[in-house]
């Protein structure tokens, strides 16, 4: 194995897999999907690769659900995330800046 390889530095993590811990989608792929489609803004700019390095302060306005019926949630990154786990500690990953419905 590369040096590197497999490890992620601490203080940052893969955009992808961060969205998945924070539960936005069932699955990682998919996680991928929305940001290879541009649903997913970081610091103002469009995400172009689900790699992008997400790190805490860090501000993510997210296009969620159809384009029809969608919702925009603006969340700032209080935590990088350990593991996926239930939705309570998911929540604790970021800080709703989102206006109220």
């Amino acid at each position: 194995m590369a040096a590197g390889e497999g490890t992620e530095d601490r203080d940052w993590q893969r955009l992808d897999k961060w969205l998945w811990c924070a539960r936005v989608a069932k699955t990682r792929a998919a996680c991928a999907r929305l940001v290879g489609a541009g649903g997913v803004r970081l610091n103002r700019q469009t995400a172009e690769k689900p790699h992008a390095r997400l790190r805490p302060g860090d501000v993510l306005t997210l296009a969620l659900g159809s384009p029809e019926r969608g919702t925009i949630r603006v969340w700032r990154v209080v935590a990088l995330a350990a593991r996926r786990g239930p939705p309570a500690e998911a929540r604790g990953l970021y800080e709703d800046l989102s206006e109220p419905a």
